[in-house]
């Protein structure tokens, strides 16, 4: 985004003084919001004085305005707003300043001022640190979602393949558990699922140092991963799973940077981050690895085994318990893997119950967490609910690395979730002296006729996903209401995204020209989605790109331009809609008022429900906008058509504005799920072309009464 010329710098006293080349990059975890707010504020600052500014933008749909070789090469200093990892190498040899983007969106110009004092970027040198960098999300969380992020379509694809080819070309045998032909079609499709989830594990460690060291850690986190999980190198059965992938992912990106510190004489530093770094990150991490770390690995699970050896003749609903526990902790790990071979181990002494404690246990995971997204989907962003559709599709299979991607992003709340699942599930099948022939779980092998006792063992599958669903969901919900009012900028805030996009962000002609938002993607853990980076907090739809925004931008001037129509927003927006003074001192107070006046149109079918998804959207991320707006929305079936209500408050309520200000001018917009997609962006663009005009606002806090409101309002279209 080249900002048009202005006049030059003046009050130096030394002439005029030479035009700044200026380069910026925004970027939000989610890519919705405030990458573009920050694109926006600083191409401002930088317009207002005079400076040639370029944004590259980050965003949920890639980057756009890409600055090239020739933007760097004439660059007089580059500044980082963002809350992602950014590839810095581009910018060797240019002042660079990094911030978080909630300082471009809260202190522009002192950016401006600061990046010509900023360290100069080295080749291969670690990101430069923020002198006073805004709130952001801590480099651990976003390195564990970026690993998570790029680890999910390993773990879909992989396991759906191996789920397929055990349901159609497998059957069980006693020596083997679920066997498929050899040199047989359905083996080859199983080998090419078995090698995705073998990548999976080092995928996730490698992004996560890739995240924290950047290129020259990936090498190092992904050879760690793969040692990691490889318990051979190491003298143990079972490796040490997405667990020890997590442990070598950040040691391997620590690692890197403090190799990165250390003085290297000019002619080796061109090699250093491609040879040298490594090379020697790689060896030291590996070797520390099975030497260090490995052996007590081995050492625990081996007196694990001894001891779960002890108990076979203690109570069947206490050791069904203890191994559904072991099973649900780490999904394919060592603790579960310890658990799987003592079950498997007893199945040829004649002992077939450990096994069958240990069959129930192995689907709940996948199954409770794929059916935990179709309770309350709000919970989780669109890649989450898509993955949990594979979750539970691999669960019938026995796969319980499909939770992986849910515990790996919330960790706190989905593994003891699992854990409480798999100990029910374990227990029920103790007690029901469920058994087990083959060493595999999950109901394939009971469809297959592998298991004594089968109308239990499904009691107890459906009983520990239940518990395990219900548990996660409640734990998510419960973080996210104590994170309510504390949701920072580093979120993002899906209605600011439309606003801004409305008001010609990136559209042809726009002035500033920072690109236009997309959906949210995960991712993210991913997203990621990240994880609680939830879709619902972008502007709800799969479609959102720049250039469908400006058309509907378009469209909304020409329909204002018609004059024949008194609707305001086609109608979802009447005088029975306008409040011209809001009661509410807070912001949930607000949001109900809110809803009460949405009511009075009669779309509204369940108040509580509408309050309740509009509250959920704000836990994830303010939509007060700043400059005393807030717009609260909601996706909803709790109304049967799209309605809009705007209440003014004197006293304004405290909504966690980035720029601090109370909300006085409080949009609220509803529409039903089948809607969501393009009428809840037409209805945020429609608006955001007006409340961007400091004068529009100005007169909607003057209008006396709902009429005079309404009489301003009918200028949105």
């Amino acid at each position: 985004m080249t900002i048009p010329a202005g006049p030059p710098p003046t009050g130096g006293g030394d002439g005029e003084q030479q035009r700044l080349r200026l380069l910026a990059v925004t970027a939000c975890p989610t890519g919705i919001a405030h990458t573009y707010m920050a694109a926006e504020k600083l191409a401002q600052a930088a317009e207002s004085r005079g400076i040639d500014m370029k944004v590259e933008t980050q965003g949920s749909i890639g980057a756009e305005n890409v600055l090239d070789d020739n933007d760097v090469k004439h660059a007089d200093g580059v500044i980082v707003a963002a809350d992602k990892d950014v590839d810095l190498s581009r910018f060797a040899g240019k002042r660079v300043l990094t911030v978080g983007v909630a300082e471009g969106i809260r202190h522009p110009e002192q950016l401006i001022e600061r990046v010509m004092s900023a360290p100069v970027h080295t080749p291969g040198g670690a990101p430069t640190a923020s002198a006073s960098g805004g709130k952001e999300r801590s480099v651990g969380y976003k390195a564990l979602m970026n690993g998570v992020s790029y680890m999910i379509p390993f773990v879909v694809v992989g396991g759906l393949l191996i789920a397929i080819s055990l349901s159609l070309g497998g059957h069980t045998d006693p020596s083997g558990g679920l066997v498929i032909p050899k040199d047989s079609f359905w083996m080859d499709i199983n080998n090419i699922g078995v090698i995705g989830f073998t990548l999976m594990v080092p995928i996730l460690s490698g992004y996560i140092a890739y995240a924290i060291g950047d290129r020259p850690a990936l090498v190092p986190g992904m050879v760690g991963g793969w040692i990691a999980n490889t318990g051979e190198l190491y003298d143990s059965k079972a490796g040490a799973g997405f667990i020890g992938a997590i442990v070598t992912g950040f040691l391997a990106g620590y690692l890197v940077l403090w190799i990165k510190k250390v003085p290297v004489p000019k002619f080796a530093r061109p090699i250093m981050p491609i040879i040298v770094i490594p090379i020697v990150a790689t060896t030291a991490l590996g070797m520390f690895f099975i030497y260090v770390i490995g052996k007590p690995i081995s050492w625990v699970f081996e007196n694990l085994t001894d001891w779960l050896s002890g108990m076979t003749g203690a109570s069947a609903i206490l050791l069904g318990a203890i191994l559904g526990l072991m099973i649900a902790f780490d999904m394919g790990g060592p603790v579960n893997k310890t658990a799987f071979l003592f079950g498997a181990g007893l199945i040829a002494t004649g002992n077939q119950t450990v096994m069958g404690m240990c069959a129930a246990a192995i689907p709940v995971m996948p199954l409770g967490q794929g059916l935990a997204t179709l309770i309350r989907k709000r919970l989780y962003t669109e890649q989450e609910r898509e993955t949990g559709l594979a979750s539970l599709f691999m669960g019938c299979f026995g796969i319980s690395e499909g939770a992986i991607p849910f515990a790996a992003a919330r960790p706190a709340q989905v593994i003891p979730a699992n854990m409480l699942g798999g100990a029910v599930a374990g227990a029920i099948a103790g007690v029901a002296g469920v058994e087990d022939a083959v060493p595999h779980g999950g109901p394939i092998v009971a469809v297959l006729g592998a298991v004594s006792g089968v109308p239990m063992f499904f009691v107890a599958v459906v009983i520990g996903s239940a518990v395990t669903a219900l548990t996660t969901v409640a734990l998510v919900d419960l973080a996210e209401r104590r994170r309510r009012g504390e949701a920072g900028l580093a979120l993002g805030v899906g209605a600011r995204e439309a606003v801004l996009v409305g008001a010609g962000v990136g559209a042809p002609g726009a002035g500033a020209g920072t690109g236009a938002s997309g959906s949210a993607g995960v991712g993210d853990v991913p997203k990621q989605a990240g994880p609680a980076e939830s879709a619902d907090a972008a502007v709800p739809g799969d479609r959102a790109d720049g250039a469908d925004t400006a058309k509907e931008a378009e469209s909304a001037d020409e329909a204002e331009g018609d004059g024949d129509s008194g609707d305001v927003l086609s109608g979802y927006l009447t005088e029975q809609t306008v409040k011209v003074r809001l009661g509410a001192a807070d912001k949930e107070a607000a949001i109900r008022e809110m809803a009460e006046l949405l009511g009075r149109t009669g779309k509204v079918v369940d108040p509580e429900e509408l309050v309740a998804t509009a509250l959920r959207r704000e836990a994830q991320g303010t939509t007060g906008l700043g400059e005393e707006i807030a717009i609260p929305h909601a996706k909803t079936d709790a109304v049967s058509a799209p309605v809009v209500g705007f209440a003014r408050s004197a006293e304004g309520v405290e909504w966690d504005s980035p720029d601090g200000t109370k909300a006085r001018l409080v949009f609220m917009i509803a529409v039903p799920e089948a809607a969501a997609g393009d009428e809840h962006l037409r209805i945020l663009a429609l608006l955001s072309r007006k409340l961007m005009t400091a004068e529009f606002r100005e007169r909607l806090l003057a209008a006396p009464d709902e009429s005079a409101v309404l009489g301003v309002l009918r200028e949105v279209g």
